[in-house]
């Protein structure tokens, strides 16, 4: 057997092999002894089987399980020459060149190595933080909006129609080419009117009804409808009102914002001090999710200088073009099927960007570790768990499918670099902050 292994970067490792049919057949011969020691063959005692017996039953297998062995040996012999850590290969080796000839067989295969990354300090790439501004304006509309979130609806007293914003109290039947429909049909519903709840044209037909009267109204259903006998069609439904319900108005007091905070001694000034810092943590999150982290991890893809695996940026490649795929229309995949050079345009379109990607993601590895930033099974867990029961979703099943998959690891990753990079922009904020301080103290 000859080994040429050879480093083409840091990252990427190109190895030429030949291996003798003669080494193969003396694999074959191993192999086919080994097995005939555990096999029971009928006509014959437990394990005494004769080898030519034992290569005739699995024939094949042995000669792919010969291969398989000295492949094995390639790279455990390529490991040895150019003294690789076994923890530094990442993935399986891509075979390049398999050809099996009279006397062996020509092999030519890559493999990746992760790449050495040097940590250095990367403060004076991470963007600067505003603490953003807060105006009295948005803090009394946001006290407004809870202040009408604990209004109770009653019934009006006032002989007037109904208005958007009010609570309708009513009974309904659809009725579909005179027909009754399934599921059409209630009695006392309440409907907050300019909610949406209801189908186009609905709730806008309702309003100016006054309590005691009945109506006919006419909608049409979404084309898109999840019952497909009413989508798209136009049905009639009998409307009567049996009560108009408004919102009651909440004054704005230190009652208020004992009730909100759920202080009895707690003030208004209290409740606007709480709902300021509640606005400027959201407008901060916005901050960091929508401008900040994309722009800090763009900045740390320009400062540093690396190798990256071939094989892992491939791997890239092939997911984005997977999900552009998923957007085309019949006619545009068709037309990738029929023209290769297409694909391969497409291909090459997405490699700089994988590229961007993949080095992204072993740059914030790097530097998780050097910042003692991990998450645990448990908090992953958790997370997905939480993301479950706000989506309305089933947790356990959520996180098998998750599982099953093989999503964990992308989405423990996803949560590393947002610790990551909020650690970062937090320390670059808390030491503008600190400077703004000795400055006053000064």
């Amino acid at each position: 057997m000859e080994v040429n292994a050879t480093r083409i970067d840091n990252a990427n490792v190109k190895i030429e092999a030949t291996i003798a049919q003669s080494d193969i057949d003396k694999r074959v011969e191993k192999i086919a002894k080994q097995a005939a020691k555990q096999m029971n063959i009928p006509g014959f005692r437990p394990g005494k089987a004769p080898v030519a017996v034992v290569k005739k039953r699995l024939g094949e297998r042995l000669v792919q399980d010969a291969e398989a062995e000295a492949l094995r040996e390639v790279l455990n012999t390529a490991s040895k020459e150019l003294n690789l850590d076994a923890d530094k290969i990442i993935g399986e080796p891509a075979i390049k060149k398999f050809e099996r000839g009279e006397e062996g067989i020509e092999v030519e295969m890559t493999l990746s190595l992760r790449p050495e990354i040097e940590v250095t300090d990367v403060s004076d790439v991470v963007p600067e933080v505003k603490t953003p501004r807060v105006t009295k304006k948005e803090v009394e509309e946001r006290i407004n909006e809870m202040a009408e979130a604990q209004a109770p609806f009653n019934s009006i007293e006032e002989d007037r129609g109904l208005q958007d914003g009010d609570m309708a109290v009513f009974d309904f039947e659809g009725f579909l080419d005179g027909e009754a429909f399934e599921g059409g049909k209630a009695e006392n519903f309440e409907l907050r009117i300019g909610s949406g709840q209801f189908i186009p044209g609905f709730e806008e037909q309702m309003i100016g009804m006054k309590k005691g009267e009945e109506k006919s109204i006419t909608v049409t259903f979404p084309e898109d409808y999840r019952a497909k006998n009413l989508a798209g069609k136009e049905v009639e439904f009998k409307i009567k009102l049996h009560d108009i319900k408004a919102k009651e108005a909440v004054t704005v007091d230190d009652a208020l914002a004992a009730k909100l905070l759920g202080k009895e001694e707690a003030k208004l000034a209290d409740l606007e001090k709480e709902v300021k810092e509640q606005i400027r943590s959201e407008k901060l999150s916005k901050l960091y999710n929508e401008e900040l982290k994309p722009k800090l991890v763009e900045a740390l893809v320009e400062k540093f200088e690396f190798d990256l695996p071939e094989s892992v940026v491939e791997q890239e490649i092939e997911l984005a073009l997977q999900n552009k795929v998923r957007e085309m229309s019949e006619e545009e995949i068709k037309e990738l099927r029929e023209n290769p050079d297409k694909v391969k345009e497409l291909r090459e379109s997405l490699r700089e960007d994988a590229a961007k990607s993949v080095k992204a993601t072993f740059i914030v590895d790097a530097l998780a570790k050097a910042n003692g930033i991990e998450v645990s099974d448990q908090e992953l867990m958790q997370t997905i768990y939480y993301e479950a029961l706000t989506m309305g979703q089933d947790p356990q099943q959520t996180f098998e499918y998750y599982q099953k998959q093989n999503l964990l690891p992308a989405i423990k990753m996803a949560m590393i670099e947002d610790r990551l990079l909020s650690k970062l922009l937090n320390d670059k904020k808390e030491k503008k902050e600190d400077k703004a301080e000795e400055k006053e103290d000064a």
